[in-house]
């Protein structure tokens, strides 16, 4: 391959996983759940639960970028005052 070519679209596809993955859930399909089918509530009830944890998480990261701005803050006062 010529580095300042780039390369033809045709390589880039990834090799297809499915055979080798099939072969391996037939055999494991009788240790699977059985798929239950969710009322239109309990799909926007589980929306809302997600999201509720996304925003936990977030605020979480908030508090720490916070945290970390305060610090850089006071690292620029003691830096000001010299």
């Amino acid at each position: 391959m010529n580095p300042t070519k780039p390369a033809p679209a045709s390589s880039a596809k990834p090799a297809p996983a499915a055979p080798s993955s099939q072969s391996t859930t037939t055999g494991s399909s009788a240790s699977r759940k059985p798929w239950i089918k969710k009322t239109p509530v309990e799909v926007v009830l589980g929306e809302i639960t997600k999201q509720e944890q996304k925003v936990a998480e977030m605020r979480n990261d908030l508090a720490k970028e916070e945290r970390e701005l305060s610090k850089l803050q006071q690292a620029r006062k003691v830096l000001e005052s010299t």
